[in-house]
């Protein structure tokens, strides 16, 4: 089916933690048949850091980050048969996602696909006039890419027609092992940006094992760390384009994952930094959440931590051969099953089902 899906960015990961999940998501669908054009503004420089070149599974628009380039952005869903409005473009969301549901045709599906459940559902909380709560029950599907029943509980509460969790997965044709890097060389490698919702975590799991381990190097990627203090055996790299998370990820003793805290607390929401790391057959460490075991088992293929004492332990006692064993058996439990393809299935069969239901609600 012809779908038009408005996202942060397909083009670009600066600033974007969403691109992964778009690439490899929307990638699986095309390949199911689906002819997808993702709709993107060109806001926070990211046209200026783009990771990849528009590709030839799917048409990419760019339009001006202004009230007419959202207007005519949002016209394009009248040509569509299912429209999407992710969570989190950045620019005027709740005006485009009621110009995307004015625009969209009576016959079409309308879903939003929440990217980042809880501060969405603690928004509509907060504000009883919010413009969500309205859209809400004008949508055929919410799609979330983690937050298992908690946050479906939540969505249908609030008016929902149905939410259905989409997690994160592995596209293995982007994420896959690779020959270590001597510009990633390190103990321990952090990938993630300076968020207010993550840094009080980073300073405690990353940060502070980093002091209590003076003598292990560790290495820090992401924007926005520029300003702020680390310690002397911190590398800062920047911002770290997809193209090299690879090496990132295959190269260190060990990677780290530092949820959100917000992501945390809600649980079942593994970010795309766990299957990358998986992909590339990392030894990861995480920090402690509600569901890891749905996607990878602790101490045998995720090392996890409750804080960074954990982490700070588990990097102390890590060799080499238990560290390459943990990385190896990720990297089987997420070829076996969390690929993109696998959640294209399920992609395809619910968007399947709904066009062909509010068919028949709309011939009746």
């Amino acid at each position: 089916m012809r779908i038009a899906f408005y996202g942060s960015s397909l083009l670009s990961s600066y600033w974007n933690g969403a691109a992964t999940y778009y690439r490899g998501l929307l990638r699986a669908l095309a390949a199911h048949g689906h002819a997808i054009t993702f709709y993107e503004p060109d806001a926070f420089g990211r046209q200026q850091h783009r990771d990849i070149e528009p590709p030839d599974w799917c048409r990419v628009v760019v339009y001006p980050a202004t009230p007419q380039g959202v207007a005519q952005a949002a016209a394009a869903a009248a040509g569509a048969e299912a429209v999407v409005k992710a969570s989190g473009v950045g620019y005027a969301d709740d005006a485009l996602l009621r110009a995307v549901l004015d625009a969209a045709p009576p016959r079409a599906l309308r879903l939003f696909w929440d990217v980042d459940a809880p501060a969405t559902l603690a928004a509509l909380r907060a504000a009883p006039d919010h413009p969500g709560h309205a859209a809400l029950r004008e949508l055929d599907l919410v799609l979330t890419y983690g937050g298992g029943d908690p946050v479906v509980t939540a969505y249908r509460e609030l008016g929902a027609a149905d939410c259905v969790p989409v997690y994160n997965a592995l596209d293995p044709t982007t994420h896959h092992p690779v020959p270590g890097d001597a510009r990633f060389a390190a103990d321990l490698g952090f990938l993630g940006n300076r968020l207010p919702d993550r840094e009080a975590r980073v300073e405690e799991f990353f940060l502070a094992t980093a002091e209590a381990l003076p003598a292990r190097r560790f290495l820090l990627g992401g924007a926005g760390w520029e300003a702020r203090g680390l310690p002397a055996n911190v590398r800062h790299l920047g911002h770290v384009p997809t193209a090299a998370h690879n090496a990132f990820n295959a190269t260190p003793t060990a990677v780290l994952n530092i949820n959100r805290a917000s992501m945390a607390a809600t649980g079942f929401s593994p970010p795309t930094r766990v299957f990358e790391a998986a992909g590339a057959g990392a030894c990861l460490i995480t920090d402690d959440w509600p569901g890891i075991a749905m996607f990878l088992q602790p101490g045998e293929e995720v090392l996890v931590a409750r804080d960074g004492r954990d982490v700070a332990e588990h990097l102390a006692a890590l060799h080499p051969a238990r560290a390459g064993a943990i990385g190896r058996a990720a990297l089987r439990r997420v070829l076996a099953e969390h690929t993109y393809e696998r959640r294209a299935v399920l992609v395809d069969l619910l968007l399947r089902r709904a066009l062909a239901a509010k068919a028949e609600g709309v011939m009746a």
